[in-house]
């Protein structure tokens, strides 16, 4: 018997099946075979079609059921992990009123700053732990205020993995979770905000109704089944935006543990005891995924510009394949003899206060022109940008045992690991897992076994750990000098 995972990303769409008994990865396919399209029609817009995630999630269940000449009807549950703050607007009917507006989008980020003066810092900082900032409460109102024919039609709002759930079932439903990243949710009534919604001028009836993020939420109905190949009845027992998913996929569970990705943006995410916070506009804090402790939060911290920074420079110097260009990496000394790269310009970064200051190499000079040090000023960088925020979630209250991330995009750097690890004195343990695999494991967590969950990841996944080095002063020179430059532009 086996349980399915999938994973709603900007860039493909995942699938993952797990067996039951053992927790063990079956497979995993994604979709589409180039990286799916962002459509941006104005600077610092970020728009997707959410028809085209639901093409490429049938695409994917067919591709992994056939792959596997696995038969639907042992799918006992699926779980679904998505990219987090996007804005699906649908119809009385369900149609889709406009593309979301996704993630990185930056269209409302003075909405978000003016509800923050105007609802108040103690409110914002004690009640949503957040400034609404660029979330999704302030993309609402952005259509509210600048798309007014589409916000008249209006049934319901979503996020991407509602929408998904709502493909594959016909029910159109959220969770608590799902609400408190989007910065609807209010900590201290246990509810949805009805001071920020008035505020905002949005009526409560567009949200939709609220199910566990563990648990029987809804089940596939006819032409779920239809279009995906899974069985009509089938549950969804698991839902929530992919950061706390990849957390969760690295039993990242209790205080003090760190969940860290390095994907097309990086993340932070840090599970914490401390549900006050001073960092509302650069830090988000969301419900944790924990059913029986609901005394924990996820810190949350994102690097922008992490590995299309990396892929930017791979198209840049013709290099075929990342692990040539980490290979190549290690040919430069630590600090890539003083070039220093600022790896940001992918829209505005919220650590640095929703500043853009682009992305730079500083200090080029014929000493370190070659690709090995450009290749690892590149990582440096974006390792240092997570040193940075790491540094920031400390003085909001984080107090880090270890660093978990699953061994893919920069983690497989050798160079990129041991900087983060020998700047902040932490071990970095690598797991074989993703987001899709967390949630199909999490499909049966209702039942309320973590301990066993927690076993099943470090027996099917743990691959190795990155440990600090023991020339740290070279390390703390390069990121001392990174951090001026850094400062200089701000």
């Amino acid at each position: 018997m086996y349980n399915l995972g999938l994973d709603i990303g900007t860039s493909f769409i995942k699938a993952a099946i797990t067996e039951i008994s053992t927790g063990k990865p079956i497979d995993l396919v994604s979709e589409p075979s180039n990286e799916q399209s962002i459509t941006s029609l104005k600077d610092g817009w970020a728009e997707q079609n959410p028809e085209h995630w639901w093409k490429n999630c049938c695409k994917a269940i067919k591709l992994l059921l056939s792959r596997n000449n696995i038969s639907s009807n042992l799918i006992k549950g699926i779980g679904v992990s998505y990219q987090m703050h996007g804005l699906v607007l649908i119809d009385s009917k369900g149609k889709c009123l406009k593309n979301s507006i996704i993630w990185c989008d930056d269209r409302a980020i003075e909405i978000g700053k003016k509800s923050f003066y105007d609802l108040g810092e103690q409110y914002c900082t004690e009640n949503l732990l957040n400034s609404p900032a660029n979330f999704t409460a302030s993309k609402l109102k952005w259509v509210k205020d600048n798309e007014p024919h589409i916000y008249s039609k209006i049934y319901k709002i979503m996020l991407p993995g509602d929408y998904i759930v709502y493909k594959l079932t016909n029910r159109i439903t959220t969770t608590k979770s799902g609400l408190s990243e989007g910065i609807f949710w209010d900590f201290k009534t246990n509810s949805i905000s009805k001071k920020l919604l008035d505020y905002f001028g949005i009526n409560s009836s567009i949200i939709p109704e609220i199910v566990p993020t563990f648990g029987f939420q809804c089940s596939i109905d006819k032409k779920g089944s239809i279009d995906t190949g899974l069985n009509f009845g089938t549950p969804i027992n698991y839902r929530a935006g992919d950061q706390p998913t990849n957390a969760l996929s690295l039993n990242v569970l209790k205080s003090g543990q760190i969940a860290a990705t390095a994907g097309t943006s990086g993340v932070i995410y840090a599970v914490s005891s401390n549900l006050k916070t001073n960092e509302t506009e650069r830090i988000n804090n969301f419900i944790h995924l924990s059913q029986f402790n609901n005394k924990l939060i996820g810190k949350l911290l994102c690097i922008n510009g992490a590995g299309i920074q990396y892929a930017k420079l791979k198209r840049e110097l013709n290099i075929d394949s990342y692990e040539k260009m980490n290979k190549i990496s290690m040919d430069s000394p630590v600090g890539s003899n003083n070039l220093v790269y600022l790896p940001f310009g992918n829209g505005s970064e919220r650590m640095l206060n929703n500043k853009n200051i682009g992305s730079s190499f500083i200090n080029t000079h014929i000493n370190n022109s070659e690709d090995c040090f450009k290749i690892r000023s590149t990582l440096e960088g974006i390792a240092f940008a997570f040193v940075y925020g790491m540094k920031i979630l400390i003085k909001d209250g984080v107090i880090p045992v270890n660093i978990k991330a699953g061994n893919d995009n920069l983690f497989r750097s050798s160079v990129f690991g041991e900087t983060i690890s020998t700047l902040l004195d932490l071990d970095i343990e690598i797991y074989n897992t993703t987001g899709a695999i967390g949630a199909a494991r999490a499909v049966d967590l209702h039942l309320g076994d973590f301990d066993k969950y927690g076993n099943n990841v470090i027996k099917n996944d743990f691959f190795k750990i990155y440990k600090p080095q023991k020339n740290k002063n070279d390390y703390i020179k390069a990121y001392d000098s990174w951090l001026k430059e850094l400062k200089n532009k701000m």
